[in-house]
C-alpha cells in the first residue's frame, strides 16, 4: 500500500474533522437523553426528565423571543423578492460513504458528509448538509389515523410529520455555526398520502434501531429522492428563529416549503411502531415535536416565484411600455 499523498492527507484529515463535530452535533440535539429534557409525551414514565415548558431551565436561550417553531399565519406573510429558488450541489447524487442512522432518544436522525451543499434563496453564502431527522404524531386507536405531529404549523394546520435537513456555513465547524449562527434549517411538512417508494429503504431500516443509542448503516441515497421535485421547491416561507431541541440557539435561518412530501399511512404509522424513546422498549417513540413558539415582533417573509417582475420594476417598466406603445402609433 503507497503512504497517502500530502493532498489525500488533507482529505483525511478534513473528513475525520467533519465526522467529529458530526458527533459532537448529535450530542448538542440529544444532549443527556432523557434523564434532562424530554417531549411531553415522555412525562408521564420519566417524571424527574423536563418537558418543553420547563427546557429554559437546561438554556436559557429557549426561552429567547425568536424560538422556534411557529405556526405562520399567512395572512400576515410578507413577499420578499430576493427569495429566489435555492441552488442544490450534490442533491441528486448519492455521499460517497454509507449513511449512519440513529436513534437519538428523541427521534431517527441520519449522519451526512456535508457534500450535499445549498446556496442562493438569499442565504449569506454555501450551507453544507450535516444532518437530517423527523418529528411525528401518535396512532389514534379511536379515528384509527396518526395524529399529527409537525412542529410547524400553517394557520394552525400541522401535519403528520415533518423532515428537517440541518445545514451549517460551508467555513464553519459546529461550534463557530452555533456561535456565529451559522445555522440554515430546510424544513419539509410529510403529509399522508400514496405510498412512496423512495422511502422503502429507509423506513425498513427503523427495524434496526428500535432502542434509544441504537445504530445502523444503509446505503446512501440522493436527497433529492427524499424531498418534493426541484422544481416544487420554489415555493417556500423564512423567518428567522431557533433550534427545536435544548440548547435552542437562534439565529437559525429557516425554510419551510409549501409543497409537502407524501408518504403512505403505514409508512408514518412505522415510525411509532419500531421506533421507542428507551432502551428497554416500553415507551413508544411518539408526540416528539416541541409546541410552537410565539412569533413576536418577528416577520415571516414568502417567496413569489410565480410573478415575473417585483411590483417597483413593473412601475419602472410601464413609461417605456407606454413610449413603445406610443412610437409604434407614429
Amino acid at each position: 500500500m503507497h503512504p497517502p499523498s500530502a493532498s489525500g492527507r488533507k482529505q483525511g484529515e478534513e473528513r475525520m474533522g467533519l465526522f467529529q463535530w458530526l458527533f459532537l452535533f448529535s450530542l448538542s440535539l440529544t444532549a443527556a437523553a432523557s434523564d434532562d429534557w424530554c417531549y411531553q409525551s415522555q412525562e408521564c414514565q420519566n417524571p424527574g426528565c423536563k418537558a418543553p415548558r420547563n427546557w429554559v431551565e437546561i438554556n436559557e436561550e429557549c426561552g429567547g423571543t425568536n424560538q422556534s417553531p411557529i405556526n405562520i399565519v399567512t395572512s400576515k406573510v410578507e413577499n420578499n423578492w430576493n427569495l429566489k429558488p435555492f441552488e442544490y450541489t450534490n442533491y441528486h447524487i448519492r455521499q460517497q460513504s454509507n449513511w449512519n442512522v440513529t436513534n437519538t432518544g428523541h427521534s431517527v436522525q441520519v449522519d451526512l458528509d456535508g457534500s450535499a451543499k445549498i446556496s442562493s434563496g438569499d442565504l449569506p453564502g454555501l450551507y453544507k448538509a450535516v444532518q437530517f431527522h423527523f418529528h411525528w404524531g401518535r396512532w389514534n386507536n379511536v379515528s384509527k389515523e396518526m395524529d399529527p405531529g409537525s412542529e410547524h404549523s400553517i394557520n394552525g394546520e400541522r401535519y403528520a410529520m415533518e423532515l428537517h435537513i440541518v445545514h451549517i456555513k460551508d467555513e464553519y465547524d459546529l461550534s463557530e455555526a452555533a456561535q456565529k449562527k451559522g445555522l440554515a434549517v430546510l424544513g419539509f411538512f410529510i403529509a399522508i398520502g400514496e405510498k412512496n417508494k423512495n422511502y422503502d429503504t429507509f423506513i425498513s431500516k427503523l427495524a434496526d434501531i428500535p432502542s434509544h443509542g441504537n445504530k445502523t448503516e444503509m446505503a446512501p441515497l440522493p436527497l433529492f429522492s427524499l424531498i418534493p421535485e426541484e422544481e416544487a421547491l420554489k415555493n417556500y416561507y423564512r423567518y428567522t428563529g431557533s433550534l427545536t431541541t435544548p440548547n435552542c440557539n437562534e439565529g437559525v435561518v429557516w425554510t419551510l416549503f409549501q409543497e409537502p412530501i407524501q408518504l403512505s399511512s403505514e409508512q408514518v404509522q412505522t415510525f411509532v411502531q419500531k421506533i421507542y424513546f428507551d432502551k428497554t422498549k416500553n415507551l413508544p417513540m411518539e408526540d416528539n415535536f416541541r409546541p410552537v413558539q410565539p412569533v413576536g415582533s418577528r416577520i415571516v417573509y414568502k417567496s413569489d416565484s410565480d410573478a415575473l417582475v417585483p411590483p417597483a420594476k413593473t412601475l419602472v417598466l410601464l413609461p417605456v411600455a407606454a413610449y413603445l406603445l406610443f412610437s409604434s402609433i407614429q
